[in-house]
Parts: C-alpha cells; structure tokens; sequence
C-alpha cells in the first residue's frame, strides 16, 4: 500500500483545500467539493474557507457532509485520488467527532422510516377522504 504523500509543516507546501477534500474521498469531484466550501460548509482552523486556500498537515478543518459533521485533523497531503484506505491516512478525526457521528447514525437508525405505516395504495374509503380533506 502506497504511504500518502507528505511534507513536514515547516516546509510550508500545501495542497489547495477542494483538491484535499477530493482526494480525501468526502466529495466526488472537486466541483462538489468547492461548492461545499463556497456554501460554508467547511471550515479551517474555525473560520471559513476559499476554495483555493492552502491545506498543511496540522490544520484542523469542520467539515458537513449531509448531516453529518466531521472534525478532523490534517496529517498527510496527496493530490492524487487514491483508494478509500489510503485516503484514511490523510486525516485523523478528533474522539469528540467521532462520537458526535456516532450518536447522529444510532439516532437515524432508531428513527421510523418515513411512510413506514402506510400499506399500499389507499382505498376508495381513504381516497374520499382524501378528496373530501383537499375540497374543503
């Protein structure tokens, strides 16, 4: 397995914020990934963040997928998208995160899937009262 591409923090190299999130597999493409940190839905060292701003390894970023939000530190650089496994190692997520997105997954799984009671189509029974709730 390929070792990320690294620098020290001193070298002062960095690599352009939605290249990372790209090659850190939390967006698709690059597009998605600036339009994320356009919509403020990332953040670096607490503030927000142009698209076009330097990442180094150190740096802390907030990031919203969805409705999941990851804390998490910088620790390799790459710009190449590689396998999920190795894009791991370009990051660590902070133990309060990551219990933050645990607590949000077990939330949604105990949660009652939207249109579960219903069963099938209505029948005509439902279906004037349905038309009988939408003429009033």
């Amino acid at each position: 397995m390929n070792e990320p591409v690294t620098t020290s923090p001193n070298t002062g190299a960095g690599l352009r914020l939605d290249k990372w999130l790209w090659a850190a597999r939390f967006f698709k493409t690059r597009t998605l990934a600036a339009a994320a940190i356009t919509g403020g839905k990332v953040h670096r060292q607490g503030q927000r963040a142009k698209p076009a701003r330097e990442v180094r390894i150190g740096d802390e970023l907030d990031i919203d997928v969805g409705e999941l939000r990851w804390t998490l530190i910088v620790r390799g650089l790459s710009p190449q998208r590689r396998p999920a496994p190795e894009a791991q190692l370009l990051y660590e997520e902070t133990a309060a995160s990551r219990a933050r997105r645990a607590a949000v997954l077990e939330q949604r799984k105990l949660a009652p899937t939207p249109g579960a009671d219903r069963k099938g189509r209505p029948t005509k029974r439902d279906a004037r009262h349905i038309h009988r709730f939408g003429a009033e």
